[in-house]
C-alpha cells in the first residue's frame, strides 16, 4: 500500500461535548478516539509517512499526541471551519506530494474503523477502478444518517436525513464518512466545490456529484462492521461508544480463553493483551499496554496500566503502574506498585506496601506494611512488618542495595544511600544509616532502661482505680 495515503479530519471542537478539549481527543476507553484511528490505518498498513491530520480546535493538542505517537505524520491547520470539504483542501500540498495514488478520507473522532474495512474496501476500489468508493452500512435505525441513494450497483449520490424524501429516509444504507478516491479524481472535485448551500460550507459529499456528473465511476462499498459508523458528537455518544468497545473487547477475550466471574466495574482498554485461563474479578481496570500472562487471578478491584504480568500470577486489590511483574508472584491486597518496578517469580507482597523504582528478585517477602522506594533487592530477603527505605534526603533520591538472603527485622529505617551485604540480619527497630558487611547483625537503637515504680509514681492513681 505504499502508493495510497489517508487524511484524517480533526479539527472539530466539539461543542455539545461541552469540554475544553478537542473532541478526537476525547478517550473511549481510556484511548483518545484519534489514536483508534491513527492505529487501524497503521495496522491497515498505511504509514506515518503517508498520513496527514487535518487539525483545528486546540492544533497543538492534536499535534502533541500525532507526533507522540510517530514524528513522521504530517498535519495541516484548518484555521476556518467552512466544511468537510475544505478541511480535505488544506491537505492539498499533501495530496499533491501522493498524486497517482489514492487516498483514504475519515474522521478522527469514528474509532471503530478497522483495518480489515479499509484493505476490503481499497481491494473494491482499485480492482474496480473507481473514482471514489465510499463505505456504508447497514442500520436496522438509520436515523439523522446522510442516505445512500444507489441506481443499480453505482453510487448515484448522498442524501443528507434533512434534504432526503420521504422514500429516500426510508433507506437503511448510509454513508459512514469513509471514503477512498483516486487522488487525480479528488483535485478535479475539490476544484468544483462551492458553499452555494444553507450553512455556506464546503460538503465533501458534493465531490460524489461532481465526479459523476464528470463521468467517472463512483461505488458504494457496504461493510458487514456497521460499528464503523459510529462517533460522538455528546456525552452520551461517548458513553455508548464506551458501552459498545467494552462489550466487543470483552468478547474477544472470552473468545481466547479468559475468564470473567463477573463484568461489574470491568474495563479493559483496546490494547491489553491477556492469556488463556486468566480470571478477571469484578472492579477490575486495565488500560494502556497491558500484558497479562495465562493462569493469572487479577482483582477484585485492581488497576494495572501500562503492566506486564507473567503467567501464574495473583493480584488482588492493586494498583500497578508501568512495571513488570513475573511468574507466579502473589501481591495484595491493598498494594501500589509505582512506575519503574520489577517484582520476579516467587515474591509475595501483602498488604499495605508500596514499591516504587525497585527491583525485588525472586522468593523474596514482604508481608505487610512496607515502603521499598529506589532499592535494589536480592533473592529470599524477608521483610518484617514496618521496613521503610529512606531514600529522599530533601533534596536527591538514594538508592538502597540489599543482598540475597537477608532478613530485615521489623520497623527497621534503611536510610539511603547505603548497602546491605548477602544473609544480612537487622534488629527490629533500628535506623541503619552505614553500610553492614555480609552474613552481620546491625542493631541500631538506644538500649532499653527500666525505672522501677516509675508508672505508680506517674499514673498511681489511674492505676489503682481501672484495678478495681
Amino acid at each position: 500500500m505504499a502508493e495510497n495515503c489517508v487524511v484524517i479530519l480533526a479539527g472539530g471542537k466539539g461543542t455539545r461535548m461541552k469540554t475544553e478539549h478537542p473532541k478526537v481527543l476525547c478517550q473511549v476507553l481510556f484511548k483518545p478516539m484519534l489514536s483508534w484511528v491513527l492505529d487501524a490505518c497503521a495496522t491497515a498498513g498505511l504509514p506515518a509517512e503517508r498520513t496527514c491530520v487535518v487539525t483545528g480546535y486546540q492544533k497543538e493538542a492534536v499535534e502533541a499526541l500525532v507526533v507522540s505517537k510517530d514524528p513522521r505524520y504530517q498535519t495541516v491547520f484548518q484555521e476556518q471551519r467552512l466544511g468537510t470539504g475544505h478541511a480535505v483542501m488544506m491537505a492539498e500540498s499533501f495530496l499533491a506530494q501522493n498524486a497517482g495514488g489514492n487516498v483514504l478520507i475519515l474522521y478522527g473522532d469514528a474509532p471503530f474503523i478497522d483495518p480489515q474495512t479499509i484493505r476490503s474496501s481499497l481491494a473494491v476500489h482499485q480492482q474496480n477502478q473507481n473514482a471514489v468508493t465510499v463505505v456504508t452500512a447497514e442500520l436496522k435505525d438509520p436515523a439523522y444518517y446522510g442516505r445512500i441513494v444507489r441506481e443499480g450497483d453505482r453510487l448515484q449520490e448522498i442524501v443528507e436525513y434533512k434534504d432526503a424524501t420521504e422514500a429516500q429516509r426510508q433507506i437503511h444504507e448510509v454513508n459512514s464518512g469513509i471514503y477512498w478516491f483516486r487522488i487525480s479524481a479528488l483535485q478535479k472535485a475539490l476544484a468544483g466545490l462551492n458553499n452555494q448551500n444553507t450553512q455556506n460550507e464546503y460538503y465533501l459529499t458534493d465531490t460524489i456529484r461532481i465526479l459523476r456528473e464528470s463521468g467517472e465511476k463512483t461505488e458504494a462499498y457496504r461493510t458487514e462492521n456497521s460499528r464503523v459508523i459510529l462517533g460522538a458528537n455528546s456525552r452520551t455518544d461517548l458513553l455508548a461508544l464506551n458501552e459498545t468497545a467494552k462489550q466487543q473487547i470483552i468478547s474477544q477475550h472470552l473468545e481466547n480463553g479468559v475468564e470473567f466471574v463477573s463484568l461489574d466495574g470491568v474495563l479493559i482498554g483496546p490494547d491489553v493483551v491477556i492469556g488463556p485461563d486468566t480470571c478477571i474479578l469484578p472492579g477490575t481496570i486495565l488500560r494502556g499496554k497491558t500484558v497479562i500472562g495465562a493462569g493469572c487471578t487479577i482483582g477484585p478491584d485492581s488497576l494495572l496500566e501500562d503492566t506486564i504480568v507473567g503467567d501464574s500470577t495473583i493480584l488482588n486489590s492493586v494498583q500497578a503502574y508501568q512495571s513488570v511483574i513475573h511468574d507466579h508472584v502473589k501481591i495484595g491486597p491493598f498494594c501500589h506498585i509505582r512506575p519503574n518496578s520489577e517484582i520476579k517469580s516467587g515474591v509475595k507482597i501483602g498488604d499495605f506496601v508500596e514499591v516504587k523504582n525497585s527491583v525485588i528478585d525472586e522468593s523474596t517477602a514482604v508481608a505487610h506494611l512496607t515502603y521499598v522506594g529506589d532499592s535494589d533487592v536480592g533473592k529470599r530477603v524477608n521483610f518484617g512488618c514496618g521496613v521503610v527505605t529512606v531514600n529522599y534526603d530533601g533534596l536527591h533520591k538514594h538508592r538502597t542495595q540489599i543482598g540475597d538472603d537477608c532478613f530485615i527485622g521489623c520497623n527497621t529505617n534503611l536510610v539511603a544511600p547505603v548497602t546491605l551485604g548477602n544473609g544480612v540480619y537487622t534488629a527490629a527497630g533500628s535506623t541503619i544509616t552505614d553500610d553492614v558487611p555480609d552474613g552481620a547483625l546491625a542493631i541500631a537503637r538506644s538500649r532499653q532502661e527500666i525505672k522501677e515504680g516509675y508508672a505508680y509514681q506517674k499514673l498511681g492513681d489511674k492505676i489503682r482505680r481501672n484495678k478495681k
